[in-house]
């Protein structure tokens, strides 16, 4: 659900292929075109470079925290230091509910040159273009802060357009380039980093770990959307364990939607046309991460005790059999989430997507089971009668 002039894509399927569809999101291009390459024969390839998501989803997931405190985000400045703001959702999002979540200020930065900056004016609700303003380059990173908003135009309603005759005309908001690339690591977006309350944004999934430990260091508090592997990579899953960060209200079906050409065949359940007439594929693998505190997370999770779970449990492989032990480790194995028995005190081993239900004042995270590796986060991999069966979280009832 990007925008319009997005390049989402780079070579259109054949119509008339019955070949699998699949889906290729990497920030670099060197490796997406390997991809390609590797897979076209088998494949219809889809390459994409960001899993940047639609304005809606990003409403979903930031008025969950609006909800839970509606002064969250009031008097403070956001930074979505991922994004180019011709192109980006999240921009969209913050510039346009900029007064009514009372932020003090926005602040975005864009990597490298923007494939529309100064050129058109889509991402500002309109086909426009805009004449070229001196001082304003075409081949660098921009720098967008906003201090404030209104009605320019005199049309009587705020608006992108609104937006975008600020900016051209440097009132009180800035539109400027950036001396280098952009590169969230660089001196320059870290000074902008440290002027910020929340960082919100789209990271790149290869640079994933180098940036949740930016994040870290600087003590930021932050929402961004990573791939659900990310969880179990050792830098992540620390905090995660100490409760530093979680997962935000939204998971898997209600992020990673792409606009698709009509060439494309629409797979899947969550497989679309919107409102707008736009094809949308969508993957069930993203999530956000966060550190802000929300409801769900607070919520517990019901649950049957053993004797009754291995009795009624809708799961073929609990209800009249119960729970195995790990070869490896002495936990049990509880294949689903809402098979964890309520009455059991021991260590548990469960599925990765139990962080979505994950609370804390109800179970201590253990360690988890993902890699070979054994050390003081990771067990090895779990197995069960001599076979090895998916990555696990190890967990552990609260005694209240």
């Amino acid at each position: 659900m990007g925008f319009e002039g997005f390049d989402l894509f780079r070579k259109k399927a054949d119509e008339k292929t019955k070949k699998p569809l699949i889906l290729i999101i990497d920030d670099d291009v060197s490796v997406r075109e390997s991809m390609r390459i590797i897979l076209r024969d088998k494949y219809r390839v889809v390459l994409c470079s960001s899993g940047e998501q639609g304005i809606q989803d990003i409403q979903k997931e930031v008025e969950a925290y609006l909800e839970y405190n509606p002064d969250t985000f009031r008097d403070k400045v956001v930074y979505c230091n991922c994004d180019d703001p011709f192109e980006s959702n999240f921009f969209r999002y913050f510039v346009l509910n900029f007064e009514r979540i009372g932020l003090k200020r926005l602040i975005t930065t864009s990597y490298k040159p923007s494939p529309v900056a100064n050129t058109q004016l889509q991402l500002f609700g309109d086909n426009e273009t805009l004449k070229q303003t001196k001082g304003r380059p075409k081949v660098t990173a921009n720098k967008f802060i906003i201090n404030s908003v209104g009605d320019i135009d005199g049309d009587g309603e705020f608006s992108l357009k609104d937006v975008a005759l600020q900016l051209k005309q440097n009132k009180e908001n800035e539109w400027a380039p950036l001396d280098g690339d952009g590169d969230f690591r660089s001196a320059e977006s870290i000074e902008l980093l440290k002027q910020a309350d929340y960082v919100i944004t789209n990271p790149p999934f290869s640079l994933f770990r180098e940036y949740i430990k930016q994040l870290d260091d600087y003590e930021k508090n932050f929402l961004i959307i990573g791939n659900i592997n990310s969880i179990s990579y050792r830098e992540v899953f620390a905090l995660i364990k100490e409760n530093k960060i979680w997962l935000g209200t939204g998971m898997g079906r209600w992020i990673s939607g792409f606009i698709v050409p009509e060439s494309y065949e629409l797979y899947g359940t969550e497989a679309r046309i919107d409102e707008d007439g736009n094809r949308i594929v969508a993957t069930n693998n993203c999530l956000w991460l966060t550190n802000l505190d929300h409801g769900k997370r607070h919520q517990p999770l019901p649950l049957m005790t053993m004797n009754d779970n291995i009795k009624f449990s809708s799961h073929k492989n609990v209800k009249g059999l119960g729970y195995k032990k790990y070869d490896n480790y002495d936990a049990i194995e509880v294949p689903f989430t809402d098979a964890i028995p309520s009455d059991y005190d021991g260590v548990m081993g469960v599925p990765i997507t139990f962080l979505d239900k994950y609370n804390p004042e109800q179970f201590e995270i253990i360690a988890q089971m993902v890699t070979t590796k054994v050390d003081d986060l990771n067990h090895g991999y779990p197995y069960v009668d001599g076979k090895k069966i998916f990555a696990r979280i190890l967990i552990k009832k609260r005694v209240n």
